[in-house]
């Protein structure tokens, strides 16, 4: 078992198969556990995260779910505990949530800067997520903890760009300011989530797992600190023309101002309103990513471990 940071310990269960592919050097890819509880509408969250975790183990890969149950920091979650973040409301957990989370003894889920940090705890480099947070839009200081993980926490996030929702061009030019790499898999431009492109074209990308694992690994031997952000396009018998989705987001925009949601729910009222907005197609083109983001990070933490061993 490895664990990076030994004052911690003793707050971390990790589940025996994931314990095992550490001990053994096997590739390991982190799911963020929000995914479950907030990110995706009842049945479809269970069902979905079960085919997340079968996708990675069909790539020859470990999935990690991560999550806080009663207080304990879990890499790795049982049928049980996957169900009953699937039905219950819980937290949402980042950074600064850990430890009022784990003094309370209580269970959340963690975001994908939660996840990132847990996962790092725990020694394993690759997370695999639908969308990250980034800039809201019209709020530019309304930046999401993600982004300032993804800054600081060494960690390969594999997603299909930030949620459609916010602002791409603010969130792509946070992250340039930060020193955070945007690789596009298989893409030059960044993708909008429910669309295959944005418009705002990328400068680095790349065609192969091998070709990420090549540039990340090059990254960490120069020393550079964060993570890389390997951006992959919605397939495209899921995808939304990106004008449909404007203007649905739009439409979304108009209603939360007009019932004056604000702070922390705008987020989950807005892409509830997409789905009705978009008669459920919002919800397939989220599914069809999320399994294919999984399968990609399960091949790219293969090519980090094979040339990480011919090292």
């Amino acid at each position: 078992m490895k664990i990076t940071h030994s004052s911690i310990t003793g707050r971390i269960d990790i589940a025996p198969e994931v314990s095992d592919a550490l001990d053994t050097g096997d590739a390991i890819v982190a799911l963020e556990s929000t995914l479950v509880a907030h990110g995706l509408p009842r049945p479809h969250n269970l069902q979905v995260a079960q085919r997340m975790q079968s996708e990675i183990r069909s790539a020859a890969a470990v999935p990690a779910m991560i999550a806080i149950m009663d207080g304990r920091i879990k890499i790795g979650l049982s049928d049980a505990e996957l169900g009953s973040l699937a039905n219950d409301d819980v937290l949402k957990v980042t950074r600064r949530d850990f430890a009022s989370t784990i003094s309370r003894r209580l269970t959340g889920a963690t975001t994908v800067a939660g996840t990132m940090l847990a996962a790092s705890w725990a020694g394993i480099d690759v997370l695999a997520t639908g969308g990250i947070g980034g800039v809201h839009r019209g709020y530019r200081r309304d930046v999401s903890a993600d982004l300032p993980e993804l800054s600081r926490t060494s960690m390969v996030v594999v997603c299909s760009g930030a949620k459609a929702i916010l602002s791409l061009s603010d969130t792509i030019e946070w992250l340039e300011t930060y020193g955070v790499p945007i690789i596009g898999y298989r893409t030059t431009e960044l993708p909008a989530f429910y669309s295959r492109s944005s418009g705002l074209r990328l400068e680095v990308h790349a065609d192969t797992p091998e070709d990420v694992a090549h540039m990340i690994l090059i990254q960490r031997e120069l020393g550079l600190a964060g993570s890389c952000l390997v951006v992959v396009p919605v397939p495209q018998e899921a995808a939304i023309p990106l004008d449909e989705v404007e203007r649905d987001i739009t439409e979304a925009l108009k209603i939360a101002d007009s019932e004056k949601v604000r702070g922390k729910a705008i987020t989950p009222f807005l892409l509830e309103q997409l789905v009705n907005l978009t008669d459920g197609a919002s919800v397939r083109a989220n599914v069809a990513l999320l399994m294919n983001n999984a399968r990609v990070a399960s091949e790219i933490a293969v090519a980090l471990n094979s040339r990480s061993r011919d090292k």
